[in-house]
């Protein structure tokens, strides 16, 4: 009777820590496949809507000159090249965002709007006193947002014609919406912004400045520095280092597919793209 008792006040115990080790599991990324074929200086990624593939914006040159050299190509899922000349004569495009069929593309001073499904471009949108267009993201009505890295601006577009949204964003980059929530990469802070522009900061103590932003989806998000980290984002504001490749190679605006847990990583000047799995 003793032993049986004391094995049944054991089992609380064990539960506790079973439970509690659940908790304190740290995530993972595992790597799936990196592309084979050289990709000339991928700096976003973002998937094609009910297909397996996936838009890569190429900037081919550097990062902030005018050169026509750039464009966007498509992937496969498995990481073959499908086309890697769907979109040419963009300069140093970045950042996208989708919305029915049309692919928005920050392109250092404007806004490049592509017909997806005849693969061409059909207007480029200037906006006024920009300098280094770098992330977009697209709400559900079809509003346009994108960020100026250098100006520490955010800018809108509405029907097509921009306005400025936000200043004082400092080095603003990643963009993401949920809802009717704008959220930031400001420098090495991640910013909520309401409907009404007031300002939360959700997470801060990056190492480097914010590139790319995803939710996961229970109120999570990834995070990824340029320099060539990734971090995984509680709600709360607590961050947690999953991947620390600086010095070997660049981690720009990846995309994220919950239902696949994948992250699709640009690597920049490595010219590759990596999918990684999130355990």
């Amino acid at each position: 009777m003793y032993y049986h008792m004391k094995q049944c006040s054991l089992l609380p115990l064990i539960v506790l820590l079973f439970l509690a080790q659940k908790i304190n599991a740290q995530h993972t990324l595992v790597k799936k496949w990196e592309t084979k074929d050289s990709i000339p200086v991928p700096e976003s990624v973002l998937p094609v809507p009910g297909k397996n593939e996936l838009y890569v914006s190429l900037i081919d040159g550097k990062g902030n000159e005018k050169d026509g050299k750039g464009g966007v190509a498509i992937l496969n899922k498995n990481g073959s090249v499908k086309d890697l000349n769907w979109i040419e004569g963009l300069n140093a495009p970045k950042g996208m965002g989708i919305y029915k069929n049309k692919l928005y593309i920050a392109d250092l001073t404007e806004v490049v709007i592509v017909d997806a499904q005849k693969a061409k471009v059909i207007k480029k949108v200037p906006i006024p006193e920009s300098v280094f267009l770098n992330d977009i993201a697209v709400d559900a009505n079809g509003i346009v947002y994108v960020s100026d890295t250098r100006k520490n601006k955010i800018y809108r577009l509405i029907n097509d014609a921009p306005e400025l949204y936000l200043d004082s964003v400092n080095s603003a980059n990643g963009l993401t919406i949920i809802g009717s929530d704008l959220y930031i990469l400001a420098g090495k802070e991640l910013w909520k912004i309401n409907r009404n522009k007031s300002k939360t900061v959700i997470a801060s103590g990056f190492e480097s400045g914010g590139d790319g932003i995803e939710p996961v989806g229970n109120g999570d998000f990834l995070v990824s520095c340029w320099a060539g980290l990734i971090y995984y984002v509680k709600a709360d504001g607590e961050i947690k280092k999953l991947l620390d490749v600086q010095g070997k190679m660049n981690t720009a605006d990846f995309a994220f597919e919950a239902a696949t847990k994948t992250l699709y990583v640009p690597t920049f000047n490595n010219y590759s793209v990596i999918a990684f799995e999130l355990r």
